[in-house]
């Protein structure tokens, strides 16, 4: 397979119905910033935390199913689109972490160890990909699953790169007002 086609060379991209749409339309922004979010994801790994980093190989698969699923404006049976499976999973990787962190009683500041302060990154990411989600979806057809993976996915994030910290013994600051 080549990796190059010379298909996008005019500013266009083919969507999986091989509709060409604009590379600067909503839905290939949406995309596109999941697609940064996931990058992100990968380079926080590995953290030295074989449990975080199998979540976070979780997360990656999945967010390669909410592009493939935003890349396909009418999904056929079979085709990847994500579900409410998906978003529990991620509810119940938050419900888990948080079991081992203190409770938090304050805003924190993103950043700590590497692996932290890259999901912390990959979280304030993962918020535009949903909002640039949020933007297409209010005009064009877009499942409100992959939507609602990317709000729990933030969440999710926030509370690894908590995690991350904690083990690695970085402590938490609260910003100063």
């Amino acid at each position: 397979m080549k990796i190059y086609t010379g298909r996008g060379d005019e500013g266009m991209t083919d969507l999986r119905d091989m509709s060409r749409v604009s590379k600067t339309s909503p839905r290939i922004e949406a995309y596109g910033s999941v697609d940064e979010a996931n990058a992100l994801v990968g380079t926080a790994r590995p953290t030295g935390h074989d449990d975080v980093d199998e979540t976070l190989g979780r997360i990656q698969n999945h967010l390669h199913i909410v592009q493939a699923d935003f890349a396909n404006p009418d999904p056929d049976e079979g085709d990847p689109v994500v579900t409410a499976a998906h978003v529990e999973e991620l509810e119940d990787a938050i419900d888990e972490a948080e079991e081992e962190l203190d409770p938090l009683t304050s805003f924190i500041l993103p950043g700590g160890s590497e692996a932290g302060a890259t999901l912390h990154h990959a979280r304030a990411v993962v918020r535009r990909a949903e909002r640039r989600a949020v933007d297409f979806a209010a005009d064009e057809p877009a499942n409100a699953e992959a939507i609602r993976y990317l709000n729990r996915l933030s969440d999710a994030l926030f509370v690894l790169g908590r995690l991350v910290n904690a083990r690695d013994g970085v402590p938490e600051e609260s910003p100063s007002y």
